[in-house]
């Protein structure tokens, strides 16, 4: 079977640490969907580590990695990546596998992704200009190049080919420069790539499950950024949800079984686009500083908001969610109060729907207020050690959204991992039933 691991905000939500955590308990990791604008950050032997585009389970011995067909790479970015990891001790070629179908990020989709944002002006969405978008859109124009074109011959005539189409849309907008300098590292890069496994990673990953391996699929980004159900124009450009598990590594649905949903205890959104529950005020700085939020990848300040019900419901949903995670809970140690947004106001009506146009909508975020607690979540090491206030935000955050509280992290360390061994669903199960049941007494 596959279990699924994403991220139920807008990315940033603590992914890699969890994967990291979770790992033992599998054969292989898999990334499926995105590309170097995900940055999943690890602590190895209390050193930090960021993986772009890596699995974070190359850090356990005996679990293979793989890379699928649904991620995008950037041949330079997985150079350095791979030269850090193995600088670290870990023989990457033994355990980590490319699809052949992967698409490839080259120096002039990254020049496409500037000159786009560029010129969109004021209604920037925000892009981390890694090239992911221009690329994604190759590949659905059936332009693009594979990881497998790299072991052709001709892959040189391929790329120039790709890169006259790019230069003719680029016009009058002059980045020779720029993409001479990425080219001279591109080839280079692309060659390193050739030391790994490139296979036909659906046939293989089939073939493991049939053998009866377990496998973790790990997620990039996050629900909210998804290119259908997010917060568009201000998405991501692929499929960040469950299903896209399916398409970016070639598996049937049949094998989903757990999905785990990472939330952090708070909201957080890095560039443009909207975001109901965000803070301007000294409580947004308080949790920035405390949080350290700052992209992983690009290195901006992150916003910072309260957590939003609405939006989590929302993505529990679309997503299955069996075991929600919830990251980052130490820092509201320090904040007088918790917000927790329970419902939105729109044009004078509450609603607990997440709406289409939320761009250009005017919404009112509703919020109960959770006290402050007594005692730093950091220092808790069992479930029965957390403070009760804070226990009242974990059942609010599991009423709402009716989906166990599987773990709770109170730190950055490995260790900071707090199982959940309290059930919860079948009380819910038990209410839905009396509710219905209520219903059909009422008709009759």
């Amino acid at each position: 079977m596959i279990d699924v691991l994403l991220g139920l905000q807008w990315g940033d939500e603590g992914k890699g640490k969890i994967v990291d955590f979770l790992a033992p308990q599998y054969d292989i990791i898999a990334r499926f969907q995105g590309g170097p604008n995900a940055g999943h950050t690890l602590y190895v032997e209390e050193q930090k580590v960021v993986l772009h585009t890596i699995p974070s389970g190359v850090f356990h011995k005996g679990i293979l990695n793989l890379i699928g067909n649904g991620v995008v790479i950037d041949p330079i970015t997985f150079k350095a990546e791979c030269e850090k990891i193995e600088s670290m001790g870990v023989n990457l070629q033994d355990w980590l596998l490319i699809s052949q179908k992967a698409h490839i990020i080259t120096p002039t989709h990254k020049a496409l992704d500037k000159a786009a944002e560029m010129a969109k002006g004021m209604n920037k969405i925000g892009s981390t200009l890694k090239g992911i978008g221009p690329t994604y859109m190759d590949k659905t124009g059936r332009n693009g190049l594979r990881v497998g074109d790299i072991l052709d011959e001709n892959f040189k005539q391929k790329y120039q080919v790709l890169k006259e189409k790019h230069l003719k849309i680029l016009g009058d907008i002059h980045l020779e420069d720029e993409i001479q300098n990425w080219e001279n590292d591109f080839f280079e890069s692309v060659e390193m790539m050739k030391r790994f496994q490139i296979i036909s990673s659906e046939y293989w990953i089939n073939e493991q499950l049939a053998q009866g391996k377990k496998i973790l699929a790990e997620g990039a980004q996050g629900t909210m950024l998804d290119i259908d159900f997010g917060t568009y124009p201000f998405v991501t450009s692929s499929n960040t949800i469950t299903a896209g598990l399916c398409i970016g590594l070639g598996v049937a649905p049949k094998w989903v079984d757990k999905v785990y949903g990472i939330s952090k205890a708070y909201c957080t959104r890095v560039g443009s686009g909207p975001f109901p529950t965000e803070l301007l005020n000294e409580t947004g700085e308080l949790l920035r500083k405390i949080g350290n939020e700052f992209g992983a990848t690009t290195g901006r300040p992150r916003r910072c908001g309260w957590i939003d019900i609405v939006a989590l419901k929302y993505a529990c949903m679309l997503n299955g969610v069996t075991d929600l995670i919830i990251t980052k809970a130490d820092v509201l140690d320090k904040m007088s109060q918790v917000g927790v947004c329970t419902s939105y106001e729109i044009d004078g009506k509450e609603t607990n729907e997440f709406p289409y146009d939320i761009h250009n909508l005017s919404i009112k975020a509703n919020y109960q207020y959770i006290p402050q607690w007594d005692k730093e979540l950091s220092q808790c090491t069992s479930y029965s050690e957390l403070p009760k206030s804070f226990l009242d935000l974990v059942d609010l955050i599991q009423q709402q959204t009716k989906v166990q509280i599987s773990y709770i992290s109170n730190g950055v360390g490995r260790d900071q991992l707090i199982k959940n061994k309290k059930k919860i669903k079948k009380i819910f199960l038990f209410q839905k039933y009396i509710k219905k049941f209520t219903q059909e007494f009422r008709k009759k």
